[in-house]
């Protein structure tokens, strides 16, 4: 008989395992949020996109604090946690995320930021175009930072794979953090004779520095890349490629 209910066991657990193995991981998206309203509102907009393509149940994590680990916890299954920032472009999410404990969950595994993708490059070259960058003109990457090695090898990265795709060398510059600042990364341009000098913003979302960005002496500066339909593909790829690691 005991080996009889052993045998049941080891049956229910098999197929237990088998139905949490097919189970869509859930998507758990985390940034900060706190800063402001509007960028909360703005989080709150990619969530919901990304929940309308119907690939996976999502969740958010905006705030920091004890909210990110009542989220994991609330979360049955598989879980992926994914960043909802750009790498090196912004500081308060990259921290909010470090704070991610998935090491007690043999079910849940973390992504990277988004980073030097080329579709998104290739947007921020599309939003230049858009802002009036002309040929010759000076370019600034500005990114917020971050506090890895990592994340600013990302930044040099997206600055290169620009620079690329502009035909024109690029300038990485930071806004909170590190240097050079991205007034002296203008300043430092105009010296070497080019007149007009245009940011481009690597930002994923409205942050509270954008107003800082817009009264610089500057040609242009690009709009956050959010809302575009790119954000929500790439995230939704690097959560299918975290569930394909999961199901392995």
């Amino acid at each position: 008989m005991s080996f009889t209910l052993d045998v049941i066991a080891e049956r229910d657990d098999s197929a237990s395992q088998r139905k949490e193995a097919d189970m869509v991981p859930t998507m758990m998206l985390v940034a900060d949020g706190s800063q402001d309203t509007h960028r909360m509102e703005a989080l709150c907009d990619l969530a919901d996109a990304v929940a309308s393509r119907n690939e996976a149940p999502v969740a958010t994590a905006f705030e920091p604090g004890q909210e990110l680990n009542n989220t994991i916890e609330s979360i049955d299954g598989p879980l992926v946690a994914v960043p909802a920032y750009l790498a090196g472009g912004d500081l308060a999410s990259a921290e909010l995320f470090s704070e991610v404990d998935l090491d007690n969950r043999f079910d849940a595994c973390a992504t990277s930021p988004l980073g030097a993708v080329p579709s998104i490059v290739g947007d921020i070259a599309r939003r230049l175009d858009e802002a009036g960058w002309q040929q010759g003109d000076g370019v600034v990457l500005a990114a917020d930072g971050s506090p890895d090695q990592e994340g600013r090898q990302e930044v040099t990265a997206v600055a290169r794979m620009l620079s690329r795709r502009v035909h024109s060398p690029v300038q990485v510059a930071y806004v909170n953090a590190w240097a050079p600042s991205v007034a002296d990364a203008v300043e430092r341009l105009r010296r070497h004779g080019q007149q007009r000098v245009a940011v481009a913003a690597w930002q994923l979302l409205p942050s509270a520095d954008d107003e800082q960005l817009r009264e610089l002496d500057v040609t242009s500066v690009t709009t956050p890349l959010w809302p575009a339909g790119l954000v929500v593909d790439t995230l939704l790829a690097r959560h299918r490629a975290a569930a394909a690691r999961l199901a392995a």
